[in-house]
C-alpha cells in the first residue's frame, strides 16, 4: 500500500487506535495455538469476540494510561511517573479481567505506598512493550523518549529485558510515524545503540526478524523458526521480534500485518496490539480498516474518546506543556469490566469443546 504523509497528531491518534483495533481483533485468539485457533474461530479477518463486535483488553487500557500520563505531564518524567502510578492504582480498583502477575504485584505495591520508581518487580514480561508504541509515536526528542519509556517500564517491570523490548517497540513507532518507509537496517542499528551490549540478544533477534521480512517470509513461519509454532508467548524476547517482523513485512498494510501476527497464535491480543500501534503510527486512522475500527464496541472509553486522548498526548508531547485529558464516565468502567469478564468466561467455556487441535 502507498505510504501517506501524516502529521504528528495523526500518527499518535493512529497508533492509539491501531493498538485498540489490533487488541480487539486478536483477543478471541488469545492463548490458542495457531492451528486450533483457525479451526475454532476461522481466520482473523473480522471481529469474532461477540456478535461481530470486539472489545479491548489491558493492552489498550495501558496504552491509554500512558497517553493520559503524557498529556498530563507534558514530557516531565516525574509528573509522568506520578500520573502513571495513580492510573495503575485506579485501573486495579476497577477489577480488570486480565492482569499480568508482575503488573498486579506492582499495582499492589503502589497502593502500599511504594514510589512509582520502586514499585516494579523482576519480570521479563511484555507489559512495558505493549504500552510503549504511543510514546514512540508522540515524543520526538530522543532523550525525553528514552526517559519516559524507562519510567513506563520500571513502574511494573525491572528486568532489563523488559526495558529493551519496550525501547525496541517505541523506536519502531518513532521510525514508522509520519508515514515513510523504514529501512530495517537503520532501525536495528538504532535499537543496538539504545540498548547497548546488554541487549545484544534482542538485537540479534531483531536482525533475524529484519532478514525474514526482507525475504518475504510469512510472520507465522518466522515465529515457527524461533520455536514458537504453538504460539508466541508472553516473554518479551519472543513477543517483540515477531511483532517487529510483522511490522517490517507490511509497514503500510494494517490489515495484513495484524492478520499475520494473530495467525501465529499464543498471546495474540498483545502481539496484535503492538503491531497495530506501530503500523497505526505509519498509516493513521485512515489506514485502519473501517469495519474493524467501527466494530470496537467500547464504552465509556470509546474509540472517539481515544482519538481525543491521542490528540491531547500529541499536543503535550510537542509543546512540553501539560494538557487536560478528555473526560469520560469513569463510574461505568467497573460494570463494563464485569460484562467483559462474562464475555471472556463465555469464550473460555467454548474452548472446552472440540476441536482440540
Amino acid at each position: 500500500m502507498r505510504a501517506l504523509r501524516l502529521t504528528a497528531e495523526e500518527s499518535v491518534v493512529g497508533s492509539l487506535l491501531g493498538t485498540a483495533v489490533g487488541d480487539a481483533i486478536g483477543l478471541p485468539y488469545e492463548g490458542l495455538g495457531r492451528h486450533r485457533a483457525r479451526r475454532l474461530l476461522g481466520p482473523p479477518d473480522r471481529h469474532r469476540l461477540l456478535l461481530g463486535r470486539g472489545m479491548v483488553s489491558d493492552d489498550t487500557e495501558h496504552s491509554c494510561m500512558v497517553a493520559s500520563a503524557l498529556a498530563r505531564s507534558g514530557r516531565d518524567p516525574d509528573l509522568f511517573a506520578s500520573a502513571m502510578g495513580w492510573a495503575l492504582r485506579g485501573w486495579l480498583l476497577a477489577l480488570p479481567a486480565g492482569v499480568g502477575l508482575a503488573t498486579l504485584r506492582a499495582s499492589l505495591r503502589l497502593w502500599a505506598g511504594w514510589s512509582p520508581y520502586r514499585s516494579g518487580v523482576r519480570s521479563a514480561g511484555n507489559g512495558p512493550a505493549m504500552r510503549s508504541a504511543v510514546l514512540g509515536a508522540a515524543v520526538r526528542d530522543p532523550d525525553a523518549l528514552r526517559r519516559l519509556v524507562e519510567v513506563s517500564t520500571v513502574i511494573t517491570h525491572t528486568d532489563p529485558k523488559a526495558l529493551h523490548g519496550a525501547l525496541a517497540v517505541a523506536l519502531a513507532a518513532r521510525f514508522a510515524s509520519g508515514g515513510g518507509t523504514v529501512e530495517a537496517a537503520a532501525y536495528c542499528a538504532e535499537v543496538e545503540r539504545w540498548v547497548g551490549d546488554g541487549g545484544a540478544e534482542l538485537v540479534g533477534l531483531l536482525r533475524s526478524a529484519a532478514a525474514s521480512a526482507t525475504a518475504g517470509q510469512s510472520t507465522p513461519d518466522y515465529a515457527a523458526s524461533l520455536g514458537l509454532e504453538r504460539g508466541v508467548t508472553g516473554y518479551v524476547y519472543h513477543t517483540v521480534p515477531v511483532a517487529i517482523q510483522a511490522w517490517l513485512l507490511r509497514q503500510h498494510d494494517f490489515r495484513g500485518a495484524v492478520e499475520g501476527i494473530v495467525s501465529c497464535g499464543g498471546d495474540a491480543d498483545t502481539t496484535a496490539a503492538i503491531v497495530g500501534g506501530v503500523v497505526g503510527a505509519s498509516v493513521g486512522r485512515a489506514g485502519i480498516p473501517g469495519p474493524w475500527l467501527d466494530g470496537v464496541a467500547e464504552w465509556p472509553r470509546s474509540t472517539a474518546w481515544m482519538a481525543r486522548l491521542g490528540a491531547a498526548a500529541a499536543g503535550a508531547a510537542e509543546t512540553g506543556t501539560p494538557l487536560p485529558v478528555p473526560p469520560y464516565a469513569w463510574p461505568a468502567v467497573l460494570p463494563r469490566n464485569l460484562f467483559f469478564l462474562a464475555v471472556v468466561l463465555g469464550h473460555g467455556f467454548r474452548r472446552a469443546l472440540p476441536p482440540y487441535r
